[in-house]
Order: structure tokens, then sequence, then C-alpha cells
């Protein structure tokens, strides 16, 4: 038995497919694909795969990776050949790799928010505004008791730097937010707190995760 991962992007209409509707998708088409898994014993026994870092629900990625257990003889070639013939075109393999690094080491993810307003010129400079902050509150849900109430939350301490640009009629964000089991912040908080802050409306929008950094800033693989 051997461990590999497997680096994946998710695009276009798949952007919205649930993190549990991903994992039920992969263990059909590792089936199809008849790659010989190591599965788990006992009354309900399942394929192994552990995701890096579940991505939001709406948001593209580049980067995306899930572990397997290998068993039997097959080449890291043939396991993404065979894979990306069974998956849904928003989802392909591009790379099968043995020697990886263990989720913990996540430390930041980067991001591409591209966004387009009626007048990018004022939005622009309301979103530079908010980002110069000292502080961004957010409402975040969260639980009194038994009621569920909405709790203010200053995300600016998750975000390590930006960088905000006017490009074919769009407003484009790049931005490096704290991600990992110590610190994360969900990429779409913080477009909802951005539009709620200015108080515009968007004509349209898009969020894509490019990259996985440790805490010295280098890709995470």
């Amino acid at each position: 038995m051997r461990e590999v991962r497997l680096r994946f992007s998710k695009t276009d209409r798949c952007k919205y497919i649930s993190h549990l509707d991903i994992n039920r998708c992969m263990a059909r088409a590792l089936s199809r694909a008849k790659i010989p898994l190591w599965y788990t014993e006992g009354f309900n026994p399942h394929p192994y795969m552990s995701f890096s870092l579940p991505l939001s629900l709406g948001v593209e990625s580049y980067c995306e990776s899930v572990d397997l257990r290998i068993i039997g003889d097959i080449t890291n070639k043939e396991i993404k050949d065979n894979l990306n013939e069974m998956l849904p075109s928003g989802i392909r393999i591009v790379d099968v790799y043995d020697n990886f690094r263990d989720c913990s080491e996540i430390a930041f993810s980067d991001y591409v928010y591209t966004i387009e307003f009626k007048d990018n010129d004022l939005a622009f400079e309301k979103i530079k505004n908010v980002l110069e902050e000292p502080e961004i509150m957010a409402l975040k849900k969260g639980k009194v008791g038994k009621r569920r109430v909405l709790k203010e939350t200053d995300i600016k301490q998750f975000i390590e730097k930006y960088n905000l640009s006017i490009r074919d009629d769009n407003i484009i964000l790049n931005i490096r937010l704290a991600a990992g089991p110590s610190k994360n912040l969900n990429p779409t908080l913080l477009f909802d707190t951005i539009i709620r802050l200015i108080d515009m409306d968007f004509e349209w929008k898009s969020i894509t995760r490019i990259s996985l950094l440790d805490k010295d800033y280098k890709e995470f693989r």
C-alpha cells in the first residue's frame, strides 16, 4: 500500500458542487476508473480519502488536493489519465505524486476576486477604503443558547496582503488570506462583508483560489 496525493482543479459549473458532493463524485469516479484503493475495515468499508482544505461553495480553484491509499500496481500517470476520463469536465486531475506535506502546514491561501459594478471607479475607491481600515467587521452566524444570531467579528487580522486594480471593465482583487487548521477566513464571507460595507450592487463576480502556502509563503504540495 502507498499513499498518493491528487491535485485537481474545480471550475465552471462544478464550483457549485458542495464539498460533501465532491467527496461522493470523486469516490464514484475512482470506482468507475477501477483505481485499486485501500478500503477501511469494519461494518461499512469505504475508500480512504482525505482532502487538504475544503473549498467554499461557489469558489473555483486550481489547487485542490485529496490523499488516497493505493494497493496494487498502477502508475501515477495511469491514475491521472483514468480518472480524468471519468470526472465531469469542471474537475480535472492536474498532478499525482507520492511525496507530500501534511495538511497542518497550510497557513495561507491566495485568491483572485473578479467583480463588475455599474460604476467600477466608485466601487474601486470604496473597496480600497474598506481594505485600508484598521478593522473590517464581518457578520458571522453564531449561537447564543439555542438562538441563531449574527456576531460581529474583525476579519482584518486574517488578511495578509492584497492588491486592487481595474482591468477589462472589472475590479480585480488579489488577496492572501489566512487558511488552515489554526486560522481560516472564508473567502465568501470576505466578499459579502465588502459588498455590505460599500453598499453597492454588483453585476457579476467570481472567486478563484490559485494557491495554498505554508507559513514561509512556500507553495504547499
